[in-house]
């Protein structure tokens, strides 16, 4: 619930409008005639799905990655991305999007020391909602994309399957068949 509200605070107006691409559709049949309350809702548990795809829901979750196709090099930390937190971010998003991560104060920490600013459930939702929104709203991109920031969101791949079966469940406002 407390990440729920982070999620629904975060959200800007265009999140909740026909800016939206139509692709939400797919997991909430009704959203553009939703209560703004309950589009909140949606993106709230859309948000979980997303968390619990991509780290369980464990907000510790730090991964390094050494795959060729997905090892990248981040130029803040000046070596190899981590994905890291709920939403598997890395520090160069705080540039690129803005978010509330400070690798200077991290540097020291362990890499799943809570106390990392990139971590913070709060600082990595609200990350998550700037970069979806950059995604969807900014560059006009589909929701489900294989361009998209997440693989999670890109359709037909393992990860995704992992999203999509996550998402099974969405607010009764959306109108989904059960």
């Amino acid at each position: 619930p407390q990440w729920d509200q982070i999620i629904e605070k975060a959200l800007p107006l265009e999140m909740l409008s026909s800016q939206v691409p139509p692709g939400v559709r797919r997991f909430c049949p009704r959203f553009y005639e939703m209560a703004e309350t309950d589009k909140r809702a949606f993106w709230a548990y859309f948000f979980q799905a997303l968390a619990g795809a991509e780290a369980g829901l464990n907000p510790n979750t730090s991964v390094r990655h050494i795959e060729p196709n997905v090892a990248k090099h981040d130029e803040v930390r000046g070596t190899a991305r981590r994905s890291e937190g709920l939403l598997q971010l890395s520090y160069a998003d705080q540039k690129r999007y803005g978010c509330d991560f400070n690798w200077q104060v991290d540097r020291v920490l362990k890499p799943n020391d809570p106390a990392k600013t990139i971590l913070q459930p709060k600082n990595n939702l609200e990350c998550g909602v700037k970069i979806l929104v950059n995604q969807t709203i900014v560059q006009h991109k589909p929701l489900l994309t294989r361009s998209g920031y997440w693989s999670t969101l890109q359709p037909d791949g393992p990860s995704y399957r992992v999203f999509a079966k996550q998402m099974t469940n969405p607010p009764a406002a959306c109108g989904l068949p059960t």
